[in-house]
C-alpha cells in the first residue's frame, strides 16, 4: 500500500531539549516521541547504544535554530518544509549507496524534483499520517462531528484544541472554506483560511504541540474535540477511552508525510546518520508504526503487507470525503501562514 495515496553551540543545545545523550556521534533533531527504540533497533542492533535526541516542537522553530547555529547530524521536517530547508544550504544529499532500503520507498517521492534531482536525494520520506477530528464519543453526539464547522460551534467554546502546527491549523482551515488543494491556493483562499482560523481561534481552549498533551487534555475531559493526528486517538481508543477519529467530516480531513534530511556538515559520523535511515526503512519499524502509532511507513513494499482492516483501524484507509494532501506548496504563500498564524495564536 502507497502512503502516498494517504498521504553549535551549548546554550542552543540547552534549548533545542535533549531527551538522552546515548552515541556521541549521532545526534536526530526530531519530533518529541520518535526517541523510541521502535524507530531504531536495527541501529541499535548494530552499533550497542541508541542515538542521541534533540527535540523542537513545530518546524519553524526547527529550521531557526538550524539557522542561528544548532548543530545535529539528521533532522525530521515534514514535505512542506524541504524546499526551504534547501534554499537556505541547511541540508545535503544522502549517499543512496549506503541506504539500499531507499529502493523500497514509495516510487513517486522520488519522482518529485524538490525532494530527489540530478544533484541528489535531499529528503528521505518516513512516517505519514491523517489529520482529521478527534472526539469523545460519550459526551459529543455523533452528528456534530459531520461537519468542519464544529469548530465554530459555541457550545463547544474552551472544550476545543487546535494544533500549534501551521500546517495543520491551515488544512483545517483551507478545507472547511471549500480548499481541497493548497497547492493552487490564491491570496483570496489564504484571507478566507485566515479569517476562518482567526475565529476558530476564539473557541480554542489550547494550541496542542504534540499527541501526547492532547491525549492528556482530551482524557481528563478538558477538551472535547480536536484537529488531531491519528496517533492520538489511535492510542486513547487502544487504552479504553472514548475518543473516536472522524475523517469523513463533509469538507474532509488531511494527509501528511514527513522526513529525514541530512544536516550539512553534521558535528557527528556520517556513516551512522545513513546507519540510522537504513534502520528508520526496516520493517520492523512498518509494524511498529502502524500498529503502534496508528502512522505509515514509507517502505512501500512493508506497507503492502500489512491488512486493509488494520489500516482502517488506525485511520489509514481510504475516505468518501475530501482529501487535503499536505504537498509542498508556493513558499511565499507558506511565509505568509506562518507569520499569520502566529498573529492568530496571539489573539490579533
Amino acid at each position: 500500500m502507497s502512503i502516498a495515496k494517504y498521504l553549535g553551540s551549548a546554550a542552543l543545545i540547552t534549548v533545542a531539549t535533549t531527551a538522552f545523550a546515548a552515541d556521541p556521534d549521532l545526534l536526530v533533531f526530531d519530533w518529541s516521541g520518535f526517541e523510541e527504540e521502535g524507530f531504531y533497533v536495527a541501529y541499535e542492533e548494530k552499533h550497542g547504544v541508541a542515538p542521541s535526541y534533540a527535540f523542537f516542537g513545530e518546524e519553524e522553530e526547527a529550521f531557526q535554530k538550524l539557522r542561528s547555529g544548532f548543530e545535529a547530524d539528521v533532522a525530521h521536517p515534514c514535505s512542506q518544509s524541504v524546499d526551504k530547508w534547501r534554499q537556505a544550504g541547511l541540508i545535503e544529499p544522502w549517499d543512496i549507496s549506503k541506504i539500499p532500503s531507499y529502493s523500497e520507498v514509495e516510487a513517486s517521492y522520488k519522482e518529485n524534483p524538490i525532494f530527489a534531482d540530478d544533484t541528489g536525494v535531499y529528503f528521505i520520506p518516513a512516517d505519514a499520517g491523517m489529520t482529521a477530528i478527534a472526539w469523545n464519543t460519550e459526551q459529543v453526539p455523533a452528528e456534530d462531528v459531520e461537519s468542519l464547522q464544529v469548530f465554530h460551534n459555541p457550545a463547544y467554546a474552551g472544550r476545543i484544541s487546535l494544533p500549534d502546527n501551521v500546517d495543520d491549523a491551515y488544512a483545517l482551515a483551507y478545507l472547511a472554506t471549500g480548499v481541497s488543494d493548497w497547492t493552487t491556493a490564491t491570496q483570496a483562499d489564504f484571507e478566507a483560511a485566515s479569517a476562518w482560523l482567526r475565529q476558530a481561534h476564539q473557541l480554542n481552549r489550547a494550541y496542542w504541540a504534540d499527541g501526547a498533551e492532547l491525549a492528556q487534555l482530551m482524557g481528563t475531559g478538558e477538551v472535547l474535540i480536536a484537529w488531531s493526528w491519528n496517533e492520538t486517538p489511535v492510542t486513547m481508543s487502544g487504552e479504553g477511552q472514548p475518543i473516536a477519529f472522524q475523517r469523513e467530516a463533509k469538507e474532509g480531513s488531511s494527509a501528511w508525510f514527513c522526513g529525514y534530511v541530512n544536516l550539512v556538515d553534521g558535528p557527528g559520523s556520517e556513516d551512522k546518520a545513513h546507519d540510522f535511515m537504513e534502520a528508520w526503512l526496516n520493517p520492523a519499524v512498518t509494524d511498529y508504526i502502524v500498529n503502534e502509532w496508528g502512522y505509515g511507513h514509507s517502505n512501500a513494499t512493508n506497507m503492502a503487507n500489512i491488512d486493509a482492516e488494520t489500516l482502517a483501524e488506525v485511520g489509514l484507509g481510504p475516505i468518501d470525503a475530501p482529501l487535503l494532501a499536505q504537498l509542498p506548496m508556493d513558499n511565499q504563500l507558506r511565509e505568509q501562514m506562518i507569520a499569520e498564524f502566529e498573529k492568530i495564536k496571539a489573539g490579533f
